[in-house]
C-alpha cells in the first residue's frame, strides 16, 4: 500500500467536489458507516470489539494482551483510540504506524465489518464507481492526512493520501470482480 501512495495521491488531486465523490465524516451522516468510529461490533479471535477502531488499535498491540484488553473494554471508539495512545511507547520501533502492516490491519478490520454486517456490503456495492474519501476536515494531522483527505479551497482539490477510502474502493473492486467471475462461471456451466 505504501508504495502506491504517491500514485493514489496524484489521482486524488484530480478528484473535484462533485457527484462522483462520497466523502464521509461523522458516523451520524450518510456514509458514516464507512468510518472506524461507526458502531458496528465485530468479533475477532473469539472476542467482541465494539467498533473496527477498537480492533484496529488492539491489532497494533500484539504481544501485549493486557493493553489489548484495556483498549477492547473501552465503551467508545475514541476512548479506545486514546487508550491505545497511552501505550504507544510499548510498540515504538516495532510497529510502523501508517505503514504496510497498518494498512493490512485496517483491511482486515474492514473485511470483518462487512462479514458481520452484510447490508454494509450491499451499501458498498451501491457506491458504484464513486471515489470514497474520508473527509478529515480540520483534523489535518499526519495521521488524518494519511488515512483521509481534506478539501483544499485554494487549489480546488482534495489533499491527503486517503488510504482508508482507497482500501474501501479496493474491497469494492474485489467484490465487483468476484461477482463477474460468478456470472461468467454460471454462463459457462449453462
Amino acid at each position: 500500500m505504501k508504495g502506491n501512495n504517491s500514485m493514489e495521491n496524484k489521482q486524488l488531486c484530480n478528484v473535484h467536489r462533485s457527484l462522483n465523490v462520497i466523502a464521509f465524516t461523522k458516523v451520524s451522516l450518510p456514509y458514516g458507516w464507512l468510518g472506524n468510529m461507526a458502531p458496528f461490533p465485530i468479533v475477532y479471535g473469539g472476542k467482541k470489539y465494539l467498533t473496527s477502531e477498537a480492533l484496529f488499535q488492539c491489532l497494533r498491540y500484539e504481544g501485549f494482551p493486557e493493553v489489548q484488553e484495556k483498549i477492547r473494554e473501552c465503551t467508545s471508539p475514541m476512548g479506545a483510540k486514546m487508550q491505545a495512545k497511552k501505550y504507544k511507547h510499548l510498540i515504538a520501533g516495532s510497529v510502523e504506524m501508517m505503514g504496510r502492516e497498518d494498512c493490512e490491519r485496517m483491511l482486515l478490520c474492514l473485511r470483518l465489518k462487512l462479514a458481520a454486517f452484510p447490508r454494509l456490503l450491499s451499501a458498498l456495492q451501491a457506491t458504484g464507481e464513486k471515489v470514497i474519501i474520508e473527509d478529515v476536515g480540520r483534523r489535518s494531522s499526519r495521521s488524518g492526512m494519511f488515512w483521509g483527505a481534506k478539501w483544499d479551497d485554494a487549489k480546488s482539490q482534495w489533499a491527503g493520501q486517503n488510504v482508508l477510502g482507497s482500501l474501501w474502493m479496493q474491497i469494492r473492486q474485489e467484490v465487483v470482480q468476484q461477482s463477474r467471475e460468478v456470472v461468467q462461471q454460471s454462463r459457462e456451466a449453462a
